[in-house]
């Protein structure tokens, strides 16, 4: 495997969300996601876990202050991450989860990129339908739980289930796959193993 290099540290990165972020559902999305990408690391490329983990905590990057744009999303976040020291693979990442709107941008091609791209946003499909539970929980969430609302167009209507199929089919894998291993991930890093929900 290469070593890919993000050309800044985890601290660096979560510095700069934080500067273009103020919504905190924004920034525990990023972490969300970057904690997905690092299970999946750990699995396909322990080398690169750090460029994984950065790669998903950056990639809504500019969404916040532009999500009036969605056409643009990443095209805003590439110079601020060149001027923070990113590299030019990381923006090429990043941007790669977008070009089903932006034919531009370059295609998942690496795993890392395909991974990102399908499993982004079911990871907002599962932290939906969790705080729905009685038990706010991600432990006892199950595929056929997440088959139900992924079916139910009005839930969680902003998630695209056409990128979460088209991210399978990248993968190679079948749908019930990528909920099982989506869910597995979450439940890896929940925090107190138990719930993304903080307490009332």
């Amino acid at each position: 495997m290469t070593a890919l290099s993000a050309g800044m540290t985890r601290e660096q990165a979560a510095e700069l969300l934080a500067a273009h972020n103020k919504d905190p559902f924004h920034i525990e999305h990023g972490e969300t996601v970057e904690q997905t990408m690092r299970y999946f690391a750990r699995e396909y490329d322990p080398e690169n876990e750090e460029f994984w983990g950065i790669v998903g905590l950056l990639h809504d990057l500019d969404w916040e202050e532009h999500d009036d744009e969605p056409e643009k999303h990443t095209l805003y976040a590439a110079p601020l991450i060149e001027e923070a020291g990113g590299t030019p693979e990381l923006i090429r990442a990043i941007q790669s989860h977008t070009s089903d709107y932006n034919t531009d941008l370059p295609k998942p091609e690496l795993q890392m990129e395909k991974i990102l791209f399908a499993t982004e946003e079911l990871t907002g499909l599962i932290g939906a339908a969790i705080v729905m539970r009685p038990s706010k929980s991600v432990m006892d969430f199950n595929v056929k739980s997440l088959k139900k609302k992924y079916k139910d167009k009005r839930f969680a209507a902003g998630v695209s289930r056409e990128v979460i199929a088209s991210g399978a089919d990248m993968l190679g894998w079948e749908l019930d796959e990528l909920f099982a291993r989506t869910i597995e991930a979450m439940q890896s890093f929940a925090p107190d193993r138990d719930t993304f929900v903080e307490p009332e």
